[in-house]
């Protein structure tokens, strides 16, 4: 395997001087993280200054560093830069402009990450395929992300987030994609925006770093599709897929079967008709593998091999893994969907909960955590939970947090499980009510820490095998 980098490539991709001579594998920002033979990149971020931890890094045997000032210790194999966000870009420009690679950039208010890692899942049977790991799609992320492509790569897949005007556009100027997916537009980042028209506006920053005769993947369903359509015509896209339920999409869905834990999917794929088994559950999910299908399409990649590969997709921590936990009396079924929500990811994961089929005895019960970054509106947007709830005949809902407090008071006395200030709180209340044969689904904000409720039920858990 020919190295990631070697120190001459990256002095020139950045401008930097080195110290000594060195190859490496892999590209750190975390020591924590680090493997042996990283290079590790010293970030300066508000709360952190990664030079801090370059002996650290060192220790756990990363193979140089990248820095912007002295070292004390002479000996240490150093890529000395003006400044290390700005290397780390280069760094990334440069592995951009190295490959041959087919690249696709993907965003969106909701599915992101899942429809990235589904990418990466239908594409790395077709050819070398290099994805962005987690979440990795901010400032430093998406630079990081890039810089660990190696040269090999057929097919990259790259997550581009934001929560503020201006984040995508300069992302996406690194990334410079050749197809770009805009899984749907929703009211999420609302604190920082004043419409949901500007959140699109903000998505729609992904075309400008396009390559010429580039794809957009846009969602035919969403009611801003033409807005999204008519900024890709603008900055010069030069096609665009549209997929979704209507038969007018491209990408469009003939039929499909939804059941507790999979669904059967027939499509048409610009007039492919592909049956296949996806094997995580929910309306949304089936919404998102059509927009895998249409970006593999418009990559070169094979339909017929993507759609096989839905089969075997995998549940993230955090979005959708199931587990068996410990109940009074025997075991209960844990959803994780704890990493983070807006208001169309909530309902998606309650009309899965709705699906999911309680043991003899057991109860469907919702962990919900506040939906954060939804400025003025945010009370009323927690309250009409309350509707999809019961649809999904939802029996309890433990609610965490100052905006859910409003969703409590909307829900019915029968379906109110109890409410506290603090995912750590409502864990011990949810555990001590836990009975054999429930199915429990916890989902929050980020910043609401509802993995805390995930951890304290978590204990003694073993993997759902259904």
């Amino acid at each position: 395997m020919s190295a990631l980098w070697t120190a001459a490539e990256a002095a020139g991709a950045t401008g930097g001087m080195n110290t000594a001579d060195w190859t490496t594998q892999g590209v750190s920002i975390d020591s924590r993280s680090l493997l042996p033979g990283d290079l590790f990149v010293a970030l300066k971020g508000p709360k952190f200054d990664g030079h801090e931890f370059v002996l650290a890094a060192f220790d756990k045997g990363a193979a140089a560093a990248m820095v912007s000032r002295q070292m004390p210790d002479a000996a240490m194999p150093l890529l000395m830069v003006a400044d290390t966000q700005t290397g780390l870009e280069d760094l990334g420009r440069a592995a951009r402009a190295r490959t041959a690679a087919k690249i696709i950039g993907v965003t969106g208010s909701v599915g992101k990450t899942g429809t990235k890692e589904a990418l990466r899942h239908a594409l790395e049977r077709q050819g070398p395929t290099h994805a962005s790991t987690g979440s990795l799609n901010n400032q430093w992320g998406v630079p990081l992300s890039l810089a660990r492509m190696p040269r090999e790569t057929a097919y990259g897949v790259f997550e581009m987030g934001m929560n503020h005007p201006g984040e995508i556009d300069a992302l996406t100027r690194l990334v410079r994609p050749d197809v770009a997916v805009i899984t749907t537009v929703e009211p999420a980042h609302l604190g920082f925006f004043p419409s949901v028209e500007a959140i699109a506006d903000a998505k729609a920053e992904i075309f400008n770093g396009m390559e010429p005769r580039g794809c957009a993947v846009l969602n035919r369903d969403n009611p801003h599709f033409d807005r999204l359509a008519e900024r890709a015509t603008a900055a010069g896209v030069g096609r665009i897929v549209d997929f979704g339920a209507q038969a007018a999409a491209a990408v469009h869905l003939i039929d499909c079967h939804l059941h507790a834990s999979a669904s059967a999917v027939t499509a048409s794929v610009q007039g492919e008709i592909v049956d296949y088994c996806l094997a995580l559950p929910g309306r949304h999910w089936v919404m998102n593998s059509l927009a895998v299908l249409a970006a593999v399409k418009a990559a070169g990649g094979d339909v017929g091999t993507a759609a096989a590969a839905m089969a075997t997709l995998e549940p993230m921590a955090g979005r959708g893994l199931r587990r068996k936990i410990a109940a009074a009396s025997g075991d209960a079924l844990l959803i994780d969907e704890s990493y983070n929500a807006s208001p169309a990811s909530m309902r998606a994961a309650i009309a899965v909960l709705g699906a999911a089929q309680p043991e003899r005895g057991g109860r469907r019960i919702a962990v919900l955590g506040d939906m954060l970054e939804l400025g003025a509106d945010a009370a009323n947007l927690h309250a009409e939970l309350a509707g999809p709830l019961h649809d999904a005949g939802v029996d309890l809902v433990f609610t965490v947090g100052a905006s859910m407090w409003a969703l409590h008071e909307a829900l019915p006395t029968r379906r109110r499980g109890g409410h506290a200030a603090t995912a750590t709180e409502i864990a011990e209340t949810v555990a001590s009510r836990l009975r054999r044969g429930d199915v429990v689904m916890v989902k929050g904000s980020y910043g609401s820490r509802m993995r805390d409720v995930i951890a304290r039920l978590s204990t003694a858990a073993e993997p759902a095998r259904h």
